[in-house]
């Protein structure tokens, strides 16, 4: 009997075994969850309650990113002036709308947009999502509708069903703001060679210049990481660097009607900086070598000018170093990156 038992026990888990050798693999479903990758040095940007990125509202979100149907007459998209090679941002001192009506700023990069706190150049949008607006009603760019954008691309039966799949809806002004959104929050840029020698310990990552470059970057008598400090490279503050006497641009009080804030512009970000000329709120300096020679003059006399501005001499070897640094903040895998190109 305890043999007949042994038996019994053995031949079960037998044909247990065999039918579980025997039986498919399973193949997992395909996921929708994105997971964002964030550089070494950064922390996890904000993501809004109601648009957790997923890969579908992602793709949807790149794919209007790139769609000139948002302009009115269907010559314009986001794309045209934030281009992925120029770190998302634009190679004339203002880009062309719709018309070839000429804009009024230049445009800045879009690399690492998920961290601005405040939008435009007077800091008058709180959110990535309230910004798309912007481009598409502003008479010298899209010079349209967000509700007849909206009309027309509902009309597209790959628009109406990646809506449904995105945000289980309607294409509508919700789903086109977020999912735009959505992909401009995976543009993170963080792999340049002085990334990767300050947060990735690679000592070699910097050449022997660049690192006296980045020593005169952060020393008081040139005072530059007072404004572009941070893993940013922007305090994110608003501030008159001493362009002009009488700007032509009144900047931030356009928002706030506060004499103080004439000539107040949003602090830019310093990431890939070589790459995005030409400089300041209206593209006026075309390269790094005339924006330094700006800085080194203490700019010019404005009652709002800041007073970390302060005239600085440099000798030949020192203003090459600087510029050797400025490269370094180039980040070659962002500008290169296909998920990002339309």
């Amino acid at each position: 009997m305890r043999r007949f038992i042994s038996f019994c026990s053995l031949l079960i888990l037998f044909l247990a075994r065999c039918q579980k050798e025997d039986q498919p693999a399973v193949i997992p479903l395909e996921t929708d969850e994105y997971v964002l990758h964030v550089p070494a040095g950064f922390y996890s940007p904000d993501i809004p309650a109601d648009n957790v990125l997923t890969k579908s509202r992602i793709a949807l979100g790149k794919r209007l990113f790139y769609d000139p149907a948002l302009s009115a007459d269907s010559t314009r998209s986001c794309g045209s002036c934030h281009a992925p090679h120029l770190a998302f941002s634009d190679s004339t001192a203002v880009s062309l709308g719709i018309d070839n009506r000429a804009g009024t700023r230049n445009a800045p990069t879009l690399a690492n947009v998920a961290y601005q706190k405040k939008l435009l150049r007077e800091g008058g949008v709180p959110t990535l999502e309230m910004q798309i607006l912007v481009p598409i009603q502003e008479h010298n760019e899209f010079d349209f509708n967000i509700l007849l954008v909206a009309e027309r691309l509902q009309k597209m039966p790959e628009y109406v069903l990646m809506a449904k799949k995105a945000y289980e809806r309607e294409l509508d002004a919700f789903v086109i703001t977020r999912s735009i959104a959505a992909f401009e929050r995976t543009l993170l840029s963080g792999d340049s060679p002085y990334d990767q020698y300050a947060f990735q310990a690679k000592n070699s990552a910097l050449s022997a210049a660049e690192k006296r470059g980045l020593e005169l970057f952060q020393s008081e008598r040139l005072n530059c990481s007072k404004c572009h400090g941070g893993f940013l490279f922007t305090n994110q503050d608003f501030t008159n660097n001493g362009l002009y006497e009488v700007y032509p641009d009144s900047g931030r009080i356009r928002l706030t009607g506060l004499e103080s804030d004439r000539g107040v512009f949003k602090v830019p970000s310093l990431r890939n900086v070589a790459i995005t000329a030409p400089y300041m709120h209206d593209g006026s300096l075309p390269t790094l070598e005339t924006v330094i020679e700006h800085y080194q003059t203490g700019g010019k006399s404005h009652p709002n000018k800041s007073p970390l501005l302060k005239p600085f001499s440099l000798t030949a070897q020192e203003r090459a170093d600087l510029l050797a640094f400025l490269h370094s903040l180039t980040d070659q895998k962002f500008i290169t990156n296909p998920e990002f190109r339309n």
